[in-house]
């Protein structure tokens, strides 16, 4: 893979690109692969590629655009080998992990292309007819980020593309080759034009979310450059959807079965080393089982093994470039300036690349940085609460809102719970689960509009309501 040559897909051919930037692999932290770093001038001319092929494919009928969805699906699936092992080079993440990613990519397109477009008739009296339709919008951006970079760009590219947008897709400059890759795959699947891949350094982003020539951009990453995004967006009063980050509370009732749990707990928080939007960051646990708990999530956090995502057996990877590395290590010292309690962890590993033992602390003050703040990585507080009110409360109070978990043998309390929590997805007794069929997104500063379901679709539409006077009868 290192002598290899990633090129962008720009109107259906490879673009080398004029100049190109170097891709780290995280569990070394050297450069292993060159990937192009698209110029204005390369930009134009995809977003072009994209506006010229648009009327030809809103036209397409949705029977065939359904076909072409199943085939890009099948493309992934045959190349998943290849594709998850330069995912995990690149990404960090172990390749179980890269085959559940792109695999999953490969479903969400399938699944993606079950949906229907709706058609709503209001009226139909002696008077008057009216209907609602909902066609595509034109060219969207989608832009997607480094931890999950083959799903989140399907999550995107699946409704889009069934609703009769064409696409300019950029992945995050830290993890482009497997989205390169896949465009290089699917040239000649879809009509020219319709499905452009990009890659670029920083510069690319404020670009893409600018451009005149772009109607809708589909965001997912921090609330921080998703702010960015809605403010560029704004100039033209371009539609977005942004899926931001979160500070995903669980909380953990006194009726569970402390051994049963604890594995699914500890998973929660430190899948995909934690860097993952909906992933646990804070874990509240009522006092009549914090200890034992504790203890138990503590003792199976021992048994895993960190490593190279390389490696057989690998069950967390490195945190996936420098930024976030030294973000979670600040983190960690902040937590060690204040004296706060370490159950495990609390030290950067002395060995190359961007790696951080899972990390896990005692009881932190409510106010504490690595409660208030989305740490992204695989540190997580456990946290002790005595009341449903008061810990209801302390979930809420957050500027984010994305994702929630109840564990609780009482399902009855547990969905009455989950009502009262301000959070756009809540899952009882799981973590994490989504579904191309169902909406998913945020409260608050987790994000606006949402990704999947029937709702997903429309976020990719514009409606238009026709209304029609009927002739008056004798």
């Amino acid at each position: 893979m290192a002598d290899q040559t990633y090129t962008m897909t720009i109107n259906g051919k490879a673009v080398a690109g004029s100049e190109t930037f170097g891709v780290e692999n995280p569990a070394t932290g050297a450069v292993f692969a060159q990937a192009p770093d698209c110029t204005a001038a390369e930009l134009d001319a995809a977003v072009a590629a994209a506006r010229a092929a648009f009327p030809a494919w809103k036209a397409t009928p949705i029977a065939k655009r359904r076909e072409l969805l199943n085939v890009m699906a099948g493309v992934i699936m045959q190349n998943i080998p290849e594709l998850s092992r330069l995912l995990t080079r690149e990404q960090g993440k172990p390749h179980p992990d890269a085959e559940g990613d792109v695999g999953g990519g490969a479903f969400w397109l399938m699944e993606s292309s079950k949906h229907e477009i709706p058609e709503h008739v209001s009226e139909d009296s002696a008077e008057r007819h009216a209907v609602t339709r909902y066609g595509p919008i034109g060219v969207v951006a989608a832009i997607v980020p480094w931890n999950f970079p083959v799903i989140l760009a399907a999550f995107k590219l699946g409704p889009a593309l069934l609703a009769g947008n064409t696409v300019v897709l950029k992945p995050a400059p830290t993890t482009p080759l497997t989205t390169l890759r896949i465009g290089e795959l699917l040239r000649g699947v879809l009509p020219d034009g319709v499905l452009n891949v990009v890659s670029g350094s920083d510069r690319l982003g404020p670009w893409l979310t600018a451009h005149k020539g772009v109607d809708k951009v589909s965001f997912t990453g921090s609330t921080q450059t998703g702010k960015k995004v809605m403010e560029s967006a704004a100039h033209s009063l371009k539609r977005v959807t942004l899926e931001l980050g979160g500070n995903d509370p669980a909380i953990v009732m006194p009726d569970v079965d402390v051994k049963k749990v604890a594995e699914d707990l500890f998973w929660a928080a430190f899948r995909n080393t934690g860097q993952i939007c909906i992933a646990t960051k804070r874990m509240y646990i009522h006092k009549d089982i914090y200890e034992p708990l504790k203890a138990a999530i503590v003792e199976y956090a021992s048994t895993v093994k960190v490593g190279d995502g390389a490696e057989q057996g690998t069950q967390i990877g490195p945190i996936q470039n420098s930024a976030q590395y030294k973000r979670v290590l600040e983190l960690i010292q902040d937590a060690k300036d204040n004296g706060y309690k370490f159950l495990i962890g609390g030290d950067a590993a002395k060995v190359p690349g961007y790696f951080v033992p899972i990390t896990i602390l005692d009881n932190p003050p409510e106010h504490a940085r690595i409660v208030q703040e989305e740490q992204f990585g695989p540190v997580l507080p456990l946290l002790k609460f005595d009341n449903l009110d008061e810990v209801v409360g302390r979930a809420n109070d957050s500027e984010y809102g994305l994702g929630a978990s109840i564990w609780s043998s009482d399902i009855e309390r547990a969905q009455d719970i989950a009502t009262r929590l301000q959070a756009g997805t809540v899952w009882i007794n799981e973590s994490q689960h989504l579904s191309p069929h169902a909406a998913f997104g945020g409260f608050k500063q987790s994000g606006i509009g949402v990704e999947g379901g029937a709702d997903g679709v429309l976020e990719f539409c514009q409606a238009q309501t026709v209304f029609t006077r009927k002739p008056a009868t004798a």
